[in-house]
Order: structure tokens, then C-alpha cells, then sequence
């Protein structure tokens, strides 16, 4: 995928934020959470990863196009996530594409390299 074929919005459902990837308690997500808490971010400020989500794919160019039999086509992007404590952990984010110029968050997964 070239950057000009890129969404331009990337959008996040904050319960995907708060109830999934900052929440020790949510049954199948807590590595996740610790992961995340980890490197500073805070269920108290979601916003921040939020934000630290959005500008992942923006500074981890290009994304890789994933065709799925069913449904919109995925956009997954590799590289390192801006954190609240400076370190740079590297992940891998997975978008959908609903739309030409939108995608939406789909999951975050830490990359152990």
C-alpha cells in the first residue's frame, strides 16, 4: 500500500481503550493491559493511547493490505508505539477499512523481536 492510498482518519471506539487494552480485569485481555500500564499509560487517561494508537500507522509507513475472505480489507502496520515514559516498544496494530479514507482500530499486539 502506497502512503496515498491511506486512510486519512483512524478512528477508535474508546471502550476498545478502556474496557479491553487498560483493563487488568477483562478476561482474555490482560497482557495486554500489562503491557501497556507498563510503559506508562494509565486507564485514568485514555486518551493518551488513544493517541499513541491513531499515530502509529502514520509513523509506521506503509501498511501491509491484508484481503480477508469476508468482510473490508485490513490494514496492519509494524514498528515502534510513542509512550508516556519515552521507550518505544515495538507492536503491531491492525486496522479495517470500512471506507476508503477511514479505518478502524481493531487490536494492538506487543512484538517480542
Amino acid at each position: 500500500m502506497s502512503l496515498d492510498d491511506q486512510p486519512t482518519s483512524w478512528l477508535i471506539d474508546q471502550d476498545k481503550i478502556t474496557k479491553y487494552l487498560l483493563n487488568l480485569t477483562h478476561r482474555s485481555g490482560g497482557p495486554k493491559p500489562r503491557f501497556f500500564l507498563a510503559f506508562g499509560f494509565a486507564i485514568e487517561r485514555p486518551q493518551i493511547l488513544a493517541h499513541a494508537l491513531a499515530s502509529h500507522p502514520i509513523l509506521n509507513p506503509p501498511g501491509r493490505e491484508r484481503t480477508m475472505p469476508l468482510g473490508y480489507p485490513r490494514l496492519v502496520f509494524e514498528g515502534p508505539l510513542e509512550t508516556p515514559d519515552g521507550r518505544a516498544p515495538q507492536i503491531r496494530t491492525v486496522w479495517q477499512c470500512e471506507h476508503p479514507t477511514e479505518a478502524r482500530f481493531l487490536t494492538a499486539v506487543p512484538l517480542t523481536r
